[in-house]
């Protein structure tokens, strides 16, 4: 489905789920936009703070590459989640992630409506990155893959087993570049 100018979608949800209460007169009280394409993990995101989206400080971002393949509803869902985040802070003014007003607002959005539904974690496929490090105990041994580097990563067993579960040097954990195999580049 080709992407639709969200504002519209905005202003619907507002008025049916949050009373009005994320305009001023006409105006939104934070910006709403789809990403320039760099967003690739997350569906979508509510953001505040005096850099972003300047005069506002504040924005709800959607996620071009994960949304656009995906129905409308999965929009929706999406925008409908971040405007929950925004209404959560700007209304009630309370700094909760996912707690109980989100949960309280969400289930009263889903109760209401059938189009769509609002949960805590979106279930849209995301491509997976392939693992670039294997990161190795130098106690135990024990290997996992990682996607990027991790700055004093230790190993939790062994910090667990041999520290009293603190962090300790000695299971600082030891990156190590992952090589592809002729099959995975060949594809």
């Amino acid at each position: 489905m080709p992407l639709e100018p969200l504002l519209p979608l905005f202003h619907r949800l507002n008025r049916e789920h949050f009373d009005g209460a994320l305009v001023h007169g006409v105006q939104p009280v934070l910006s709403v936009r789809w990403s320039d394409g760099r967003m690739r993990r997350t569906a979508g995101m509510y953001r505040r703070g005096p850099g972003v989206a300047p005069p506002l400080g504040r924005e709800i971002v959607l996620s071009r590459p994960l949304l656009d393949p995906l129905p409308r509803s999965a929009t929706e869902s999406t925008l409908c989640h971040e405007m929950i985040h925004a209404w959560v802070d700007l209304v009630l003014r309370v700094e909760e992630s996912h707690g109980p007003n989100f949960r309280a607002r969400m289930a009263q959005i889903n109760r209401t409506q059938s189009r769509f539904e609002v949960s805590v974690r979106h279930r849209f496929p995301v491509p997976v990155k392939p693992a670039r490090w294997m990161a190795v105990c130098p106690c135990c041994g024990r290997a996992v893959p990682y996607r990027r580097k991790v700055r004093n990563a230790a190993c939790r067993p062994c910090c667990e087993r041999h520290h009293g579960g603190v962090w300790h040097a000695s299971c600082l954990l030891r990156f190590e570049p992952i090589v592809p195999s002729v099959s995975d580049v060949d594809g």
